[in-house]
């Protein structure tokens, strides 16, 4: 199968789902600064979310153009992925919404938590369709990056419940782990082999 129709659903959602983040941001009643200072959390919560679906928009988009094909198992993956994606709105509002509380903040690197293990199951489909030599295989290896953010979720988890400004570094510090986009995978594909 072609991966296009895949590209083009894919993108799709996740414009949908930045669409929905933004319009969980309320207009607040008033024109001075300090009408904005009770939407803080909500505001912040949402820059945080706008990275992870940039960061993931960016990784799917490099992993995809290394893909020569698709399978089924690889598009009921993508949908896995989609899936976790897709729930970034509602734990969004909710962190930003009672200003970064334990639960809500807990259920927030959750969602990271299953996004990632989706993005991972979705890389490793695409290896298992083209092999362990495809570009694909050979720009990840091993995949430290995607499990140590793997790692850093599930520990952030139990934190936010302890402290929750922990949780939040380390949802930060995963997020600026892969800021820049996958640069084995450009690599890979300008020099194979």
């Amino acid at each position: 199968m072609h991966k296009t129709r895949l590209e083009a659903f894919s993108d799709g959602v996740l414009a949908i789902i930045i669409t929905i983040m933004v319009l969980e941001l309320k207009v607040p009643h008033g024109e001075d600064l300090a009408t904005l200072l009770p939407l803080a959390p909500v505001f912040l919560s949402y820059v945080l979310s706008f990275v992870y679906v940039g960061i993931y928009w960016n990784n799917h988009h490099h992993m995809l153009h290394a893909a020569r094909q698709v399978s089924g198992g690889v598009l009921w993956a993508n949908l896995h992925l989609l899936f976790w994606l897709s729930l970034l709105p509602f734990v969004t509002g909710w962190m930003g919404e009672n200003h970064f509380g334990a639960l809500p903040t807990a259920f927030y690197g959750g969602v990271l938590l299953m996004a990632a293990i989706a993005y991972w199951i979705l890389a490793r489909c695409i290896i298992a369709t083209e092999g362990r030599q495809s570009p694909l295989a050979q720009a990840i290896g091993r995949d430290h990056k995607g499990l140590l953010s793997v790692v850093l979720y599930a520990l952030a988890i139990p934190l936010a419940f302890w402290q929750t400004w922990l949780a939040q570094a380390l949802f930060i510090a995963v997020a600026l782990m892969w800021l820049v986009p996958d640069r084995r995978i450009e690599r890979q594909l300008q020099h194979p082999g």
